[in-house]
């Protein structure tokens, strides 16, 4: 079980990082499909933020509410990138092409713009409740069984 950093220095230290590191890792989301980066790494940069918060403040802080959010939304992201290609499907392409996906009012460019950048939030959203769930699980490895001292005792 993890429990809360008691050293106020880090958690003031944590205040400041933790959400910087989020909208950094929004960022490499959003502007992945321009230079390095998107839904991958975006994922685990927000990922290792929220474990970050989860191992100063303690997995039942109000900081760390945000992990406990994410942790429920397992299989949200492939939704997502289903129901895209889904959507390029109903327009009569192929699976994830974006040239037929059906969003009216919107020209190829911007199709295919909103295609990819939904198609990333899915991939980061599986990525972050992934490692969000592993880091959670690994905590409580162990918790249950009984120490040898106690069995031996």
């Amino acid at each position: 079980m993890i429990h809360p950093h008691d050293s106020a220095i880090v958690r003031t230290l944590g205040r400041i990082v933790i959400p910087v590191a989020q909208l950094f890792g929004f960022y490499v989301l959003v502007f992945g499909q321009h230079g390095p980066g998107g839904g991958f790494v975006g994922g685990v940069i927000l990922a290792a933020s929220m474990i970050l918060a989860i191992l100063i403040y303690g997995l039942d802080a109000h900081d760390s509410r945000l992990a406990k959010t994410v942790v429920h939304g397992d299989g949200l992201g492939l939704l997502i990138f289903a129901g895209v290609g889904g959507l390029c499907m109903i327009g009569g392409g192929q699976f994830l092409n974006y040239t037929h996906l059906e969003i009216p009012n919107l020209d190829e460019a911007s199709q295919h713009y909103i295609g990819i950048l939904l198609t990333q939030v899915g991939v980061a959203v599986d990525v972050a409740v992934t490692g969000v769930s592993i880091a959670i699980s690994l905590s409580f490895e162990g918790a249950d069984e009984p120490s040898d001292e106690a069995s031996h005792g």
